[in-house]
């Protein structure tokens, strides 16, 4: 599929976000549509049916002139917790709708799209900026369910004992990325968070917990060139990481004992090598790879092992804007590339014999990337009004946040001040770490 750009119109980002959606389906069979493997997860059909419902509930009821609702009963079913978008149905309970149809949907995700291709053709985006930028919060969301069909199909196919393959990729031979380095920043005063104006929505589009921009100071510190690997994780494995109780958060440690970890999600042990499934199938861990699905408690544990910290958010913005001046669309192994799953970082090139300056590698894809930052509200925070506040702000209490995007990730979708969060025990997602330390 073509790549989107930084210039295509409004019409032509709706077109290509929502084919892409469906592109991700093309491997899928019926009957992996409906699965729910655990509460976290929401079967295929409900993001489908959930995004589609997004736009008929927040652009064409309200502004399409003349526009019906297509079925009364879906915005009971495909609400997810928009309490003031009205009933909803039960998310543990997702997978017990068999109906509507998979090809229902569908059909509902179509008319909708016709809709939405009458209402963007005549639609006059600098008229209309509010609008535009409820659109753009469209667009944005679909991108988030379009990662979380990777990762909840993952999971779908992991608990299936024939291991399904999602979609093969040829991985050619790793080459070592060799011992991490440190890349250093000064202390100072930053200003955090998104910088707000922009004529176009999409140069006006964040997330409201991006802001407001407001200041931090940061002590000097030091970054980990590049991501932690799977290699390296297995040594804190073999050296019995996972039962070292100094290591661990309190909590941590009660949640390693009460599940009985061992190892990170997806591994396992076959005749003493290490295998973990991926959405290629079962496969052999690559040491060189940065490791994934990992919880913030193991990133946590991980970094004290080895000596170093997880780092602050602010942190983590301040050596973002290093690599990423704006002007154009992040790089990095991120959904378009097709690899669905971590890439090594390059070997620190040697010179005359001489290491090299080290920079940052993998700031953005491969993984997200665990800080030790809990989700709060930045000073002056205000959320949205109306059903669309309840996108991010009610959920500040709990989690930590994360940064980077991951090889599930929309290329266009990710920047330096991008928040996600989730709970510290999570590890469905394609979640790693960098290790920090202070100066």
């Amino acid at each position: 599929m073509p790549p989107l750009t930084v210039t295509d119109t409004l019409a032509a980002r709706y077109a290509a976000v929502r084919a892409f959606t469906e592109h991700l389906c093309e491997p899928l069979a019926t009957e992996d549509y409906v699965v729910q493997s655990m509460t976290d997860v929401s079967p295929t059909k409900w993001h489908l049916a959930h995004t589609t419902w997004f736009w008929e509930t927040f652009v064409l009821q309200p502004y399409a002139e003349g526009y019906t609702l297509y079925d009364e009963a879906y915005p009971f079913l495909f609400n997810s917790y928009y309490v003031q978008a009205g009933e909803r149905h039960c998310r543990a309970q997702r997978g017990y709708l068999s109906r509507p149809t998979v090809e229902e949907v569908l059909a509902f995700r179509h008319a909708v799209d016709e809709a939405m291709g009458h209402f963007l053709d005549a639609f006059d985006e600098t008229a209309h900026p509010e609008i535009a930028d409820v659109i753009e919060v469209g667009l944005n969301h679909e991108q988030q369910h379009q990662e979380l069909m990777l990762t909840d199909i993952k999971h779908v196919f992991s608990v299936n004992p024939l291991r399904p393959v999602y979609r093969a990729h040829d991985h050619a031979p790793t080459l070592d990325p060799g011992p991490l380095a440190w890349v250093s920043f000064e202390e100072g005063l930053h200003e955090i968070g998104v910088v707000p104006g922009g004529t176009t929505s999409r140069e006006r589009f964040h997330f409201d917990n991006e802001g407001p921009r407001h200041r931090a100071f940061v002590e000097p510190f030091a970054f980990g060139h590049r991501l932690v690997t799977a290699g390296e994780f297995m040594v804190f494995i073999e050296e019995d990481g996972y039962r070292n109780t100094p290591l661990w958060l309190s909590e941590g440690w009660a949640t390693v004992d009460a599940e009985g970890w061992t190892e990170p999600f997806y591994w396992e042990q076959r005749d003493g090598e290490w295998w973990h499934f991926t959405l290629q199938g079962m496969r052999r861990v690559d040491p060189h790879e940065p490791i994934t699905h990992l919880s913030y408690f193991e990133a946590d544990a991980y970094a004290r092992w080895a000596g170093a910290r997880l780092p602050s958010e602010f942190e983590w913005e301040v050596a973002a804007r290093t690599v990423w001046d704006g002007n154009g669309l992040p790089e990095g192994n991120f959904v378009e590339r097709g690899r669905l799953h971590p890439a090594p970082a390059e070997p620190i090139s040697q010179g005359d014999g001489a290491p090299s300056t080290p920079r940052l590698q993998q700031m953005m894809g491969d993984t997200w990337e665990w800080t030790h930052s809990a989700y709060t509200a930045y000073p002056g925070y205000r959320p949205v009004d109306g059903a669309l506040g309840e996108y991010n702000g009610k959920w500040m209490n709990g989690s930590f946040v994360l940064r980077g995007g991951s090889c599930a990730t929309s290329r266009t979708h990710i920047r330096p001040t991008y928040r996600n969060f989730f709970h510290p025990a999570a590890t469905w997602q394609f979640t790693g770490l960098r290790l920090a330390k202070s100066l």
